[in-house]
């Protein structure tokens, strides 16, 4: 099982995936500081998948371990593909219900880098754990087809509590979630850490 669950280095092939996509020319990190993950999921069906990630080298092995114990336990998570099967668009990506990490662009709203940006963060099952907020008296939900999952009193497939295996393996690794720890919002898909980012 060992071999399914591994971390390498930004080589050629992958770059060539990322390249102008989630990795643009702006982009503060360098290649030496990601690595690509490859993990097993489960689906809702119990069906074992294949996942791809990129994120900063920091978090590498504690989300390899993550996955591994969601893996274990039978923790559904729809898709995890990379970003930029997407064309690195986060808002068609959450739609499709796909799992994610790195991927360069600014907080929405704002013009600040997201901790996506720096492989910081990762988002899972976002299409049932929308982002909400308020923006000029407007309420923002995100994807933008996810408004049936907004009232978390709710019971439905793949929806993240802070009781659940995702969310206590997540904050045993020092990660904080956007369901509770984001003030004036809610970012119920959001896993972060923010220690050492500067922005």
């Amino acid at each position: 099982m060992e071999k399914e669950f591994y971390v390498c280095e930004i080589d050629e092939k992958i770059f060539a995936r990322i390249d102008g996509k989630s990795y643009k020319k702006n982009c503060p990190l360098q290649l030496s500081e990601l690595r690509y993950l490859h993990v097993l999921h489960r689906n809702l069906s119990g069906e074992t998948l294949e996942g791809e990630l990129i994120c900063n080298e920091r978090i590498a092995g504690p989300l390899t371990e993550i996955f591994r114990k969601l893996y274990a336990e039978n923790y559904p998570i729809e898709k995890i593909r990379l970003i930029d099967e997407y064309d690195a668009d986060d808002e068609l990506s959450m739609r499709d219900n796909n799992s994610s990490c790195f991927n360069f662009r600014y907080v929405s709203f704002t013009d600040r880098i997201s901790l996506h940006g720096y492989g910081m963060a990762v988002d899972i099952n976002p299409l049932y754990n929308p982002y909400i907020k308020e923006v000029d008296g407007k309420k923002i939900i995100a994807p933008d087809n996810s408004a049936d999952y907004e009232d978390r009193t709710k019971n439905f497939p793949y929806k993240i509590t802070e009781d659940d295996l995702c969310c206590r393996l997540f904050a045993a690794h020092g990660f904080l979630w956007g369901g509770k720890d984001l003030p004036g919002e809610k970012d119920y898909q959001h896993f972060f850490i923010e220690e050492g980012i500067v922005r």
